[in-house]
């Protein structure tokens, strides 16, 4: 139950968020925040990380719904199981921020991305993120870890 409110959490924060976004924020309009650091900047992004596949949307849908629904036929099965709790969460994290992205994907035909950091490397700085996308990649790196230690 506990790993449900994680995905639901991460999924119903970042809606709520992206929604403040579209409705409070120009596109392209830069905001900082935190001395510089981070930086609020609405940006619709039709592709993956960096754009990837930007022209082509409707196959990186598809794409994305196939890999949400193999990890969530791998989170049932896991749930399942007893213990594995870093493992689980990963999972959890990974399914409220796939899965949110994806319903930004078939609802506007784009994920709402609204921030980036200004600190790093370049190539960093030149992303731009929402919350999903970093419990997508923190869940991962749990599941990975969590998977190790079992």
């Amino acid at each position: 139950m506990v790993y449900a409110i994680i995905a639901g959490g991460v999924f119903l924060s970042d809606l709520i968020l992206k929604r403040y976004m579209d409705k409070k924020y120009a596109r392209k309009v830069r905001h900082p925040r935190l001395g510089g650091r981070i930086v609020l900047e609405k940006y619709y992004n039709k592709g993956a990380a960096l754009n990837f596949m930007v022209k082509r949307p409707n196959l990186l849908r598809i794409i994305h719904t196939v890999i949400l629904v193999v990890v969530g036929i791998f989170s049932y099965f896991l749930m399942r199981l007893s213990g594995h709790a870093l493992e689980k969460t990963g999972v959890a994290l990974l399914l409220g921020g796939g899965l949110n992205n994806l319903y930004d994907r078939y609802t506007k035909g784009h994920v709402v991305d609204y921030f980036h950091l200004n600190f790093g490397p370049k190539w960093l700085r030149a992303i731009v993120f929402n919350i999903s996308d970093f419990c997508i990649f923190i869940g991962a790196l749990l599941a990975v870890a969590g998977s190790e230690v079992s």
